[in-house]
């Protein structure tokens, strides 16, 4: 550390025309360095004894860090062990570089929110934003630096279990959603002891795995990349994000990790990213499986490609100096990927101070509070989708003899949802917990009704456990339970779904149909003849066709984190107004898989609105073309009605704005929010386009009887598209102007725009 402060007080005299105080700083630093030492920069690992979000972990690490041959330390947890690591690395070391610590803090640190796909359907990025913000003042009170989100994967195949880390289909909302994500994590000011790096992943095109299989190759078109799958990333970029990391596939035949055109020409020189790229977990010696050579051969492809960072594989530390020795890659090739490594350690402030983000007083004051939690409370509750309420099921009164069943009742463990390494489940409310608050709780009854599958495969491998506490049953013995307890009440509440870790990373399911068993409950107890309501757990969109038919109402709560039983509360009686809007599409079935609303025409179109089989057109023999709910789709207790869209002009030419407007109006009996969309067709290109594309969104809030105006502004930037030399441009002709409550129920009109 003594070399680092000469460092640091010596630029306070340096007077160096054009160049800042942190180009003087990481100059002198990196002369000082040797070559170990600035491979050692761009090595990251996980030491035994921590979380483990991998096969990997490294057993050496206290010698890499005296021998200055570590940059960063992943999922490492506790004040104490980061604070001894971090003293280590700046008092031990020959030069005493302090250490980043990365963790994936992705939908929340200890305060748990809901999972990503959840937040995407609120719509609302400043919410998104004010969530990841907490996020990243609860970690940096805990010594964490560095958070691998967000994921700006387009997903459009339900079977791929990630959909539940991203945003959805759409290329418009996941680019405002995943810009909110940067900024709430990065904040304005990086070295602020309670922001930290965001990481954009995975770049790139991994949501599109062949099969919806995890870790599939990709094969896509150019166009389809930049007009549907990179604009995400590219805001990420754009609003800054310091950190990007590779994906697992390949794209055009050469896997992300070793991707020149990806990482540089793209990356880096059109996009012009500034910060460094890590490898996802061990991806740099998972090339040699992808048959691109052995581990030194991978490594110097890797890093000449433009990847900085390897992550917890050691093929950087183990190979590169042998590589520049054999000229296999230059110096220079180091020098920039460290650069960029202690550039971004300068940015978080940690060379001016390593302990900035080591604070036993904030770790102990400022994680799981009840604001934090109160927050979490509302944001879940924004994120609920209500799917379906027949004869106003929903909401319910508190004076009603209800009885709630279902696996997912009282399950601390699978509130949460997917990646939340950090957040102790233990502290989770559940559904029976909050209720037992309610005074008239003594009108409720409480039953299992089965259990979460009797799948023993999938029940096995997604890690569904069972304990003293909550020990497996027999179906018979529940199913009596749950309907003996059904009997004494007036309603039915189910709470059912998934388990959390039948989503997420390595969680790819061939058959998303409801689960059966839970099914057969749902049969039994419709055949009561009691107002039955589902509470859906999920973290992708399930094939819900053998079921929706028989519940009176539907409420989709994904996985809402730690306030969940709270959230669902407030939405099931009434204090909230639900007014989620879903951002994936669900299917009629699994064969339609993938199916996404913003799809191009065929020569032989027939649109999702005709329900007929014609032969010879785009169809299916045996299903509609039509989704179960479409993307955008989003119900309410009370009802808005759209009036007629007016347009400030319908003959446009070269940059003028169009200003559409329309009339929403709360005609039901409850206060409530609606998300108004806009969707834009260009109606002939010069390359083929989608029926319709998401361009605009606005959150009203109308109190019963209300009406507002709600209008948009409409200009050329938003009917650009990359065109067929990839050139990103508008071409004038014929616009349909869509607005609607979602991407299948819009009014329309048309407008003609010339150059």
């Amino acid at each position: 550390m003594k070399r680092i402060s000469i460092l640091l007080f010596s630029i306070s005299f340096v007077v160096a025309f054009g160049q800042s105080k942190k180009d003087i700083f990481i100059n002198n630093l990196m002369k000082n360095m040797t070559i170990e030492e600035k491979i050692g920069q761009l090595n990251l690992i996980s030491p035994p004894g921590n979380i483990q979000t991998g096969a990997a972990v490294s057993s050496d690490a206290e010698n890499y860090i005296r021998q200055g041959k570590l940059g960063a330390v992943l999922n490492m947890t506790g004040l104490s062990r980061i604070k001894e690591t971090q003293e280590i690395a700046v008092t031990k070391s020959r030069l005493g570089i302090p250490l980043i610590f990365g963790l994936d803090v992705i939908h929340g640190y200890k305060t748990g929110f809901p999972i990503p796909l959840a937040l995407s359907a609120s719509w609302k990025p400043e919410l998104i934003q004010q969530a990841a913000a907490i996020s990243a003042k609860e970690a940096t009170a805990d010594g964490i630096t560095w958070t691998y989100s967000p994921m700006a994967d387009i997903g459009r195949d339900p079977r791929w279990g990630r959909v539940a880390e991203g945003a959805g289909e759409d290329p418009f909302l996941a680019s405002r959603i995943t810009e909110a994500f940067v900024k709430g994590y990065q904040g304005n000011d990086l070295s602020a002891n309670n922001t930290l790096l965001a990481c954009v992943k995975h770049f790139a095109l991994y949501g599109a795995s062949e099969a919806g299989r995890d870790y599939n190759t990709v094969d896509m078109s150019h166009h389809r990349m930049y007009n549907d799958y990179f604009p995400p990333y590219k805001a990420a970029i754009d609003a800054g994000v310091a950190t990007v990391m590779t994906s697992f596939n390949d794209i055009n035949g050469v896997p992300s990790t070793a991707n020149k055109w990806l990482l540089t020409d793209v990356l880096r020189k059109q996009w012009g990213f500034q910060g460094f790229v890590v490898t996802d977990f061990t991806a740099i010696k998972e090339l040699i499986a992808h048959g691109l050579g052995n581990n030194q051969q991978v490594a110097a492809r890797a890093l000449k490609a433009g990847t900085d960072m390897d992550m917890v594989g050691e093929d950087y530390l183990n190979t590169l100096k042998n590589s520049l020795q054999e000229g296999k890659i230059s110096e220079e090739d180091i020098n920039k990927a460290c650069r960029r490594i202690l550039e971004m350690k300068y940015n978080l402030g940690l060379f001016e101070d390593p302990y900035r983000y080591i604070d036993e007083k904030r770790s102990k004051s400022e994680i799981l509070t009840s604001e934090h939690r109160q927050v979490a409370r509302k944001v879940a509750a924004q994120t609920f989708v209500l799917m379906k309420n027949e004869r106003q099921t929903l909401p319910l009164k508190k004076s009603d003899k209800i009885a709630f069943i279902g696996p997912l009742l009282d399950d601390k463990a699978n509130m949460p949802g997917t990646w939340a390494v950090a957040v102790d489940y233990k502290e989770s409310v559940t559904v029976q917990s909050a209720l037992k608050e309610f005074p008239e709780s003594k009108n409720y009854w409480f039953a299992r009704g089965a259990n979460l599958t009797e799948n023993l495969s999938l029940e096995k491998n997604a890690y569904v456990e069972f304990t003293k506490d909550n020990p497996r049953q027999s179906p018979e013995k529940l199913l009596k339970e749950a309907i003996d307890t059904a009997t004494k009440a007036d309603k039915i509440v189910l709470v059912l779904g998934e388990a959390s870790e039948m989503t997420g990373e390595s969680a790819s399911r061939t058959d998303i149909r409801f689960p059966e068993n839970q099914l057969l409950l749902l049969k039994e107890l419709k055949k009561l003849g009691k107002p039955l309501v589902v509470v859906l757990f999920t973290g992708r969109p399930l094939d819900l066709s053998e079921m929706v038919d028989l519940p009176d109402a539907i409420l989709n709560v994904w996985f809402p984190g730690t306030e969940a039983g709270n959230a669902i509360k407030d939405v099931l009686f009434g204090a909230v107004n639900p007014s989620g809007k879903l951002t994936m599409t669900f299917p009629r079935s699994l064969g339609q898989v993938p199916i996404y609303y913003n799809h191009k025409n065929t020569g032989r179109p027939l649109e999702f609105t005709d329900y007929r089989f014609e032969k010879y057109k785009s169809n299916y023999l045996d299903e509609r073309n039509d989704p179960l709910f479409p993307f955008g789709f989003g119900l309410s207790y009370t009802k808005f009605e759209y009036g007629t869209m007016n347009l400030s002009k319908i003959q446009l030419k070269g940059n003028e704005n169009l200003k559409a407007s329309i009339v929403i109006t709360n005609s039901g009996n409850y206060d409530g929010e609606e998300t108004v969309q806009l969707y834009i067709r260009d109606k002939v290109a010069s390359i083929t386009r989608p029926v319709k594309e998401l361009k605009g969104f606005k959150t009203v809030f109308l109190k019963k009887g209300e009406s507002q105006t709600v209008s948009f502004d409409i200009n050329p930037e938003l009917l650009k598209f990359y065109n067929e030399d990839l050139n990103f441009d508008w071409e004038e002709g014929e616009f349909d102007i869509m607005i609607g409550t979602n991407s299948d129920n819009l009014t329309t009109k048309t407008v003609l725009w010339q150059k």
